[in-house]
């Protein structure tokens, strides 16, 4: 009999349920596969922002995901928010002992308002001991421009941008372009460390519901891959997921509301291709 593909989370608890380990845990489940979880902190946080953030010690995450190690066949898996170096330093740790790849990074730093999650001194660390195990690195452009340094303001910078952070040790990165400033088009950009680029666009939503997006699409991605779907395609499904859950909003709470994880597997059931994504090689 087959087995459904395993999966991990290794992020932040969010009480509103729009980010963090709700947000991925939602996705796995849509995308039919099964989701494990290592809560690297707890955040206090609706949809207005975050009130208080309760890291876990080094040692909890170390157990979850030496609990996790031992029993389940993971097949891929991304990480979120981590905080602080220790954390990085056991998740990296893990990786390595459990053999674990088809890693998708997300260096989740900043809430939609405002609030800091991760530590300065762990941006290096994340870039010393995290990026060099990813598959994948999925930033958006301001933190793009915190790993590198690189001010994105064209598609060169965001070329350049791309380099360094493949030159960290990734094995490839997409730089989503949700913050930029195009106002009718998203576009995430795709470097492979062979030189191949893909660009991915879609129409521009206007709208608030928006809280979540970075979380689900790399756990889209990492769905994905647990399936055996080649990188690239799961990029373009990623998309297409974030496309419908904020093509139709749930209208949940007065600030960043929540994206909607059920859009995507609605859709497919009704309609395809309403957002098409174009695809640039």
């Amino acid at each position: 009999m087959t087995k459904t593909p395993q999966t991990l989370t290794i992020a932040g608890s969010d009480s509103g349920g729009g980010a963090g380990i709700q947000a991925d845990l939602k996705t796995f489940q849509e995308l039919g596969v099964y989701g494990t979880s290592v809560i690297t902190a707890v955040t206090a946080q609706n949809t207005t922002g975050v009130a208080a953030i309760y890291p876990m010690s080094a040692e909890s995450v170390r157990e979850q995901l030496t609990a996790i190690g031992s029993d389940f066949e993971i097949s891929a898996l991304k990480t979120g928010m981590l905080f602080d170096p220790e954390i990085i330093k056991e998740t990296a740790a893990a990786i390595q002992q459990f053999g674990w790849n088809k890693l998708v990074v997300d260096p989740v730093m900043i809430a939609k308002g405002g609030a800091s999650l991760l530590q300065q001194e762990a941006v290096e660390a994340l870039k010393i001991h995290l990026l060099p195990l990813a598959f994948l690195v999925t930033p958006n452009i301001p933190e793009a421009q915190a790993l590198t340094g690189i001010a994105i303001t064209d598609s060169a910078s965001r070329h350049l941008a791309a380099q360094r952070i493949l030159s960290m040790g990734a094995e490839s990165v997409v730089i989503k372009g949700g913050h930029g400033k195009d106002p009718k088009y998203a576009e995430d950009y795709f470097l492979h460390s062979s030189g191949e680029s893909v660009l991915y666009r879609s129409s521009r939503i206007a709208t608030m519901q928006t809280h979540g997006t970075g979380c689900t699409f790399a756990a889209a991605v990492a769905a994905q891959l647990a399936k055996g779907e080649e990188l690239q395609n799961a990029i373009c499904t990623a998309k297409e997921f974030i496309q419908a859950a904020l093509r139709v909003p749930l209208n949940i709470g007065s600030g960043h509301g929540p994206t909607n994880h059920a859009a995507y597997k609605a859709d497919l059931a009704v309609k395809r291709g309403v957002d098409s994504i174009e695809v640039f090689r």
